[in-house]
C-alpha cells in the first residue's frame, strides 16, 4: 500500500507537469500556425491585389470602348454602307468583350453579369438601329439611328455597368 502511495506521489505531479507542457506546446504550435497562415494570406493579397485591380481597370476600359458614343467615333469612316458599318460595330464589340473574358475570374459574379449584360445591350442597340436603316445607306445614317435610340430610351447601355464596377472597386480596394 505504501508503494502505491509513493508511486502516486511521483506519478501524479509528473502527469500534471506533462499535461501543463502539452497545453503550452499546443498553444505555441497553434500560435505559430496562425502566424504562418497570416503571413501566407498577406503574401497572397500582396500578389493578387494588383492583378485584381488591373482586371477592374481593364473591364472599365472595355465598357468605355464599347460605349456607343466612343465606338461610333472610333470606327467612323471604316465602312461604306450601313450594313458594313453594322458588321464592323458588332465585330468590334464582340472582340473587345472576348479579349477581356478572363477578367471575370477576378470580379464578383454580379459585376461580371452586369458587364456581360451591357455588352449584350450594345449589340441589341446596334441591331435594332440597323433594322430601321436601309442596308445600302451611308454609315452616318446608322450612327444617327443609334444616337436616336439612345435618346429615345434615355439611357446609355454601359453606364450602369460602369457605375457598378467603379462602386465595387471602391468597396474592395479603398
Amino acid at each position: 500500500m505504501e508503494i502505491i502511495a509513493d508511486l502516486l506521489k511521483i506519478i501524479l505531479p509528473a502527469a500534471l507537469v506533462l499535461y501543463a507542457m502539452y497545453l503550452m506546446v499546443s498553444a505555441f504550435l497553434k500560435k505559430q500556425m496562425d502566424d504562418s497562415l497570416l503571413q501566407t494570406r498577406s503574401r497572397q493579397v500582396e500578389v493578387s491585389l494588383p492583378i485584381r485591380l488591373q482586371a477592374y481597370e481593364r473591364v472599365c476600359l472595355l465598357l468605355e470602348r464599347i460605349t456607343p458614343n466612343n465606338i461610333l467615333i472610333r470606327l467612323n469612316g471604316s465602312a461604306t454602307t450601313a450594313l458594313e458599318f453594322q458588321q464592323i460595330l458588332l465585330r468590334d464589340v464582340r472582340e473587345e468583350f472576348n479579349h477581356n473574358l478572363s477578367q471575370q475570374v477576378y470580379m464578383s459574379h454580379e459585376a461580371w453579369e452586369r458587364v456581360r449584360n451591357a455588352q449584350q445591350e450594345v449589340l441589341t442597340l446596334i441591331n435594332q438601329a440597323s433594322a430601321s436603316v436601309h442596308p445600302e445607306a451611308a454609315p452616318i445614317e446608322l450612327s444617327k439611328k443609334i444616337f436616336e435610340k439612345i435618346i429615345e430610351e434615355n439611357r446609355n447601355p454601359t453606364a450602369e455597368a460602369l457605375k457598378f464596377v467603379k462602386e465595387e472597386i471602391q468597396r474592395a480596394f479603398m
